[in-house]
């Protein structure tokens, strides 16, 4: 049965933010030393990579990653969800200086990794809280404030909610990601919160396969993100077994990507604006996508146990995954611990874009009747 509107969000949101909990213990590691300390691969929630020792462990002290919590990435995403709440209509930059902005300076919610009620901007890293510091500081012309931010998935991360208030339409959602994105980075980070956003809504098409899904994006990627994506969607076409396409997944996206083979100790020309680069989150994750065939269980296994930065592939992978499948794709049992876990309602932000997104789903329907009216008028018989 074709899953509904409402049911895609719900799948979508909720994909990842499991995703993103799933992948919260082992970012930043590469596949070999999650086998090692895992004793095999990642299948599902694990605990922190240091056990009872994460308070004081490095690199990530003093964050509780693990255990269910998620991250940054799905407390951005319920972030932008409050603001199309607020909002009731599409966004675009301004709506990120006049209600992101307030929200994370000003807004306590419950943050997992901290296990304590605080501001947003306490746990967001240096990207995101380039944010606080150009549109609330600053005074930056919210559509140029990314410049000058080092060039991340920062923005990326949480556009799920952009694609699914452009449901269906892959290209609004890519306009209004890259409006929306405008605020928080430039150059390749921006462009890959387009191209995320639209694969979400290219997810929802009825029909919508994986193959469908990276055609449709490959169609409005620009750049090093086009053909970053191109050249691991070639290499995940051969695989259908994550563990195989692990290397060549990574040795695909390697040229694009800007931080270098050692994650941790990212090179010179690391994060830096250019046309010829690439995040790498986005285009392995469409690449676990397709290894996956869509499942969502194989595509968020395969982005956690890929490592680097995989809370928010699987974040990403998740979303898309949901998006095509809906709630039910996502295993239950994992649902219920993340949210038990990290103590939060992962069902509230979906029903509150749901009731979003179906009133701007009828304003955008009025709109169009009133463009195609005065068309006709403007092109019909002269009197």
């Amino acid at each position: 049965m074709t899953p509904t509107l409402d049911d895609r969000i719900t799948g979508s949101l909720l994909g990842a933010a499991v995703g993103d909990a799933l992948g919260g213990p082992v970012e930043g590691y590469t596949p070999e030393q999650i086998t090692e300390r895992h004793g095999g691969r990642v299948t599902g929630i694990v605990g922190p990579w240091n056990g009872d020792a994460w308070r004081t462990a490095r690199p990530i002290a003093p964050y509780h990653k693990g255990d269910g919590h998620v991250t940054d990435d799905t407390l951005m995403t319920h972030a932008l969800v409050r603001v199309y709440e607020r909002v009731r209509d599409h966004l675009d930059a301004y709506a990120v200086a006049d209600h992101l902005v307030p929200e994370l300076m000003g807004t306590p919610v419950w943050i997992p990794e901290l296990e304590a009620e605080a501001l947003p901007l306490q746990r967001i890293f240096l990207a995101e809280k380039w944010l606080v510091a150009r549109l609330h500081y600053g005074h930056h012309d919210p559509r140029e404030a990314g410049t000058g931010n080092i060039v991340n998935c920062g923005a990326a991360m949480y556009m799920a909610p952009v694609g699914l208030v452009n449901a269906a339409d892959p290209h609004g959602a890519y306009a209004e990601a890259i409006d929306v994105a405008g605020a928080h980075q430039s150059s390749y980070g921006r462009e890959a919160a387009g191209v995320f956003a639209a694969a979400v809504a290219a997810a929802c098409v009825p029909g919508a396969t994986p193959r469908a899904v990276v055609d449709t994006v490959l169609g409005l990627a620009k750049d090093g993100t086009r053909a970053a994506i191109e050249a691991v969607a070639e290499v995940a076409d051969r695989h259908r077994d994550f563990e195989s396409a692990l290397v060549p997944l990574r040795r695909a996206v390697a040229p694009y990507d800007s931080v270098g083979p050692d994650y941790r100790a990212p090179g010179l020309d690391a994060r830096r604006p250019s046309r010829l680069h690439s995040i790498e989150e986005l285009p392995i994750a469409l690449g676990m996508l397709l290894v996956g065939e869509g499942d969502y269980r194989r595509t968020v296994l395969g982005a956690v146990n890929y490592g680097r930065d995989c809370d928010s592939i699987a974040t990403m992978a998740g979303a898309i995954a949901g998006a095509l499948h809906g709630e039910a794709a996502v295993p239950a049992e994992w649902a219920k611990r993340v949210a038990e876990a990290s103590r939060l309602d992962l069902h509230a932000p979906a029903r509150s874009l749901a009731a979003v997104t179906a009133e701007v789903f009828a304003r955008d329907a009025a709109r169009r009747r009133a463009c195609e009216s005065a068309r006709a008028t403007l092109t019909g018989p002269s009197r």
